[in-house]
């Protein structure tokens, strides 16, 4: 397999996650490419039409897109039902918290490129402050949530977003007022698979 990726990225980062949980990293090849909305990569399009990562190329030569699909993917070749709880409110749950921390990714990814990519004269504080309203009303969903003894495609994301905060938006201080989910990302970023995907420093 092959996964069009860049270490940077939340989203690839929880496909990265899920593959090493699952014990499938060894079986995915990296392709490293770096892209923005105006600095498309032709080789991204041509696996998936948005133009966006991450993007897994199958053993059969399929295309998939984007992170929700890919992880599920890995799972069933896995076997399923380690990532993926198979039913009941666990499985609403896992997938409710992946959703909340995908939209987290989404507006910070976003205002990332607000801030720097679009030209100076063009930015708009007023949706950048949009978007930053939407990170930290769902940080503080998160300081509500029980993620304690649980490992699943719910904590991977919510892990991952957390990692890009850290990386992009460390001024924010997000742990100031959100000691519970602190301990729980400083206890959690020491598992291995977590450890090994870690983004690089900017």
């Amino acid at each position: 397999m092959k996964l069009y990726f860049n270490p940077a990225s939340p989203y690839v980062r929880k496909v990265r996650v899920t593959a090493h949980e699952l014990g499938l990293s060894d079986k995915i090849e990296l392709i490293s490419v770096s892209l923005t909305p105006v600095s498309p990569h032709a080789g991204v399009r041509s696996s998936n039409p948005v133009g966006k990562i991450p993007a897994l190329i199958t053993e059969e030569g399929t295309a998939l897109y984007d992170s929700p699909v890919i992880c599920e993917y890995l799972e069933a070749l896995a076997g399923g039902n380690r990532i993926f709880p198979a039913a009941g409110p666990v499985r609403w749950t896992a997938l409710r918290r992946q959703a909340l921390a995908d939209g987290i990714m989404d507006a910070a990814v976003l205002t990332r490129y607000e801030q720097a990519v679009r030209p100076k004269e063009l930015r708009w504080q007023e949706w950048a402050d949009g978007q930053l309203l939407k990170i930290r009303t769902a940080l503080d969903a998160l300081e509500r949530e029980e993620l304690q003894d649980v490992f699943d495609i719910g904590t991977i994301s919510v892990a991952c977003a957390l990692g890009y905060l850290d990386l992009r938006f460390a001024d924010e201080g997000w742990r100031k007022s959100r000691p519970r989910l602190a301990a729980w990302a400083a206890a959690i970023g020491k598992r291995p698979s977590l450890a090994a995907t870690a983004p690089p420093p900017p």
